[in-house]
C-alpha cells in the first residue's frame, strides 16, 4: 500500500493527508479529553446538577415514634401530684411565693433509654421560673436528695402579695423523684434556654448557648466551636408562648434544639462523668408556671 501511495505522487499524498487530518478531528469531538472532564464536573458541582436539598422534617410527624403523654392524665408518669397536674391538655406544674415548689421532678416510668431523640412543646410564665428536660439521669442517693436549689428551705418575709411566704414542701417528701445528671435547660427570663446543664454533679454548665463542646477525662471542658451569638439564637425563643423542643442523644454527643435551631452540643468523653443512659423527667424551681405537651420519644 506505501508502494503504491508512492507511485501516486504529491497529489494522493495530499489527499490521504486530508482524510487522516478530518478523521482526527471527528475522533477528537466524539471523544472528548481528560483534561475537559474535570472542568464539567466542577461545573456540576458549582451548579448543584444531580444534587437536591435535604428534606426539613415535620415537627409534627410522629411516624415512628412513641407518645409519652396521652394529654389527660398523668398516667406513665410519677411526681408530687400536690404541684404536677394536667391542664388544657398539657402537663403543669407552678410554683408561687404564696405555694412554692422549691425543686422537684416529674418522672417518666417509660424506662431508662440510651440513644434516643424526644420532642414536645413547652412554655413558661413568669421570669423567675426555671424548668428544664432530665433526661440519661438517675434519682440522687438520700444522703444528697433535696441539695438542689430551693428544696426545703424555710420562709422569711411576705410575698409581694403581702401574703407571708409559704413553705416549700420538705426534702424527705421530694426524695423519690429527686434526679440527678444531664438537663436540656429552660428559663422564664430566656438567659439559658437550650443551654446543656448537669444537675446535681457537679459539673453544672458545661455547653452554653451557642457553643460545641468537647469534655475529656481530667481536663476541662474545651470549646470547639460556637453556633452563633447566644442573644441572636435567644430571640428564636418564644418568651410569651410555646416552644418546639428536639433533644437528640446519641452515644456520647447530645444535641439541644429550640425551634429548629441547634442551640448546644456536647460532646461528652469524659468517661467519669458521662451517663450512657438513664431516666427522663421534668423540673421546676423559682417562680412561675411551665406548661408541656405532645411529648414524643424515638428510640434509636
Amino acid at each position: 500500500m506505501f508502494q503504491s501511495s508512492r507511485k501516486a505522487g504529491p497529489l494522493m499524498k495530499g489527499a490521504l493527508i486530508a482524510v487522516c487530518s478530518a478523521l482526527s478531528i471527528l475522533m477528537f469531538q466524539a471523544l472528548p479529553s481528560r483534561a475537559q472532564q474535570p472542568a464539567a464536573s466542577a461545573h456540576h458541582h458549582r451548579g448543584g446538577g444531580g444534587f437536591t436539598q435535604p428534606e426539613p422534617i415535620d415537627f409534627n410527624d410522629h411516624a415512628g415514634w412513641t407518645s409519652m403523654f396521652d394529654g389527660s392524665t398523668l398516667n406513665g408518669w410519677d411526681g408530687d401530684t400536690k404541684y404536677w397536674r394536667v391542664e388544657d391538655g398539657a402537663i403543669t406544674v407552678e410554683s408561687s411565693c404564696e405555694k412554692p415548689t422549691g425543686t422537684i421532678y416529674l418522672v417518666w416510668k417509660g424506662g431508662q433509654p440510651a440513644d434516643f431523640e424526644m420532642k414536645l412543646e413547652m412554655r413558661g410564665e413568669g421570669a423567675q421560673v426555671n424548668s428544664g428536660i432530665q433526661y440519661r439521669g438517675a434519682i440522687l442517693p438520700p444522703s444528697e436528695a433535696g441539695r438542689g436549689p430551693g428544696g426545703g428551705r424555710q420562709p422569711s418575709g411576705v410575698c409581694p402579695s403581702g401574703q407571708p411566704r409559704g413553705v416549700p414542701p420538705s426534702k424527705e417528701s421530694q426524695a423519690k423523684w429527686d434526679m440527678l445528671g444531664p438537663q436540656f435547660d429552660f428559663d422564664g427570663r430566656n438567659q439559658y434556654t437550650g443551654q446543656f446543664y448537669e444537675q446535681a454533679t457537679g459539673r453544672g454548665i458545661i455547653a452554653w448557648r451557642g457553643q460545641v463542646v468537647h469534655t475529656e477525662e481530667g481536663k476541662k471542658p474545651r470549646l470547639i466551636a460556637t453556633l452563633g451569638d447566644p442573644k441572636a439564637l435567644g430571640g428564636y425563643v418564644n418568651v410569651d408562648g410555646w416552644n418546639q423542643l428536639h433533644l437528640i442523644a446519641r452515644g456520647h454527643e447530645m444535641i439541644h434544639i429550640v425551634n429548629g435551631r441547634t442551640m448546644a452540643i456536647l460532646m461528652d468523653d469524659d468517661a467519669t462523668k458521662f451517663r450512657k443512659s438513664g431516666l427522663i423527667g421534668f423540673e421546676i424551681e423559682g417562680f412561675g408556671k411551665i406548661s408541656i405537651r405532645d411529648i414524643w420519644i424515638k428510640k434509636l
